[in-house]
């Protein structure tokens, strides 16, 4: 009875932490809300299963506990039983999975009028770029990448003369305004996590995958590595600025471009790689 009733205790206790938690997420990227309905989706199905699972255990502690005299009934098989089984898990992996599929779709189905920003992993820290006065990124290489070229932008590329190099761990962008986020990783795999905005994309060696989001509260949010990529992997962390226009028209003036970092180097690059 007393194991019983703590796994009672137990379901109850979980109920109630999940209705009345305190942190329940925040509105901070708008169109994240179709993400916080599949998290919802996904807790009910699992939460209704768990109850119903942990109640069943109870009940059968309490009703089958041991009498003098009882023998446990033996059926190896039992085919309706099973049958029953199947459909209900089936029915409740599609209802998990399905939902999946619209989310992934909004997730990379990028607006029109959303600006790019490339995100450049390396061991153990983040680099940024940024448009210029264009609105365009010049194409880059990671073969190209030098102490004086440190994203491996094409220089024989006219877009990319007036791209803004970050080269830290702090990105601004403007509240209110779409993004493309493209993400590239110059050594191994990396994954870009912003879990603020439900952000978070694995950056594979030699491929550029891509997500968008719109931040939408002014703040500064943790940019974190979720895969494993070395020995400096707990510490490769960063930082989001969500300015308001003015603020990030103000910092974006203040930034560095490639073709102003390369006049200031004095050095003269060469086209290294074809069609990079």
């Amino acid at each position: 009875m007393g194991v019983a009733l703590a796994i009672v205790i137990i379901v109850i206790g979980s109920v109630l932490f999940h209705l009345f938690s305190p942190w329940w997420w925040t509105p901070i990227a708008t169109n994240w809300g179709f993400m916080d309905d599949m998290i919802s989706l996904t807790f009910w199905i699992t939460g209704i299963v768990y109850v119903v699972i942990l109640l069943f255990v109870a009940y059968c502690v309490y009703k089958f506990q041991y009498r003098e005299g009882r023998v446990a009934a033996y059926e190896p098989e039992n085919t309706k039983l099973e049958i029953w089984l199947t459909v209900l898990t089936s029915v409740g992996v599609v209802a998990l999975l399905a939902p999946g599929l619209f989310v992934w779709f909004q997730f990379v189905n990028v607006p029109e009028e959303a600006t790019e920003v490339e995100v450049v992993g390396q061991q153990w820290f983040w680099s940024f770029r940024l448009p210029g006065a264009d609105g365009k990124l010049g194409t880059a290489d990671n073969r190209l990448i030098s102490e004086d070229n440190i994203l491996g932008i094409n220089p024989n590329d006219p877009y990319g003369q007036d791209d803004i190099i970050i080269d830290g761990n702090d990105l601004h962008l403007a509240a209110g305004q779409p993004v493309k986020m493209l993400l590239r990783s110059v050594d191994v795999l990396h994954n870009f996590y912003v879990p603020e905005f439900r952000a978070k994309m694995d950056m594979v060696p030699g491929m550029i995958t891509y997500f968008w989001m719109e931040p939408t509260r002014v703040g500064t949010y943790d940019v974190l590595c979720a895969e494993l990529c070395g020995v400096g992997h707990g510490y490769m962390g960063g930082t989001v600025l969500i300015d308001t226009v003015e603020d990030y028209d103000l910092w974006i003036s203040e930034q560095t471009t490639f073709a102003e970092m390369t006049t200031n180097t004095g050095i003269e690059f060469t086209n290294l790689v074809e069609d990079p």
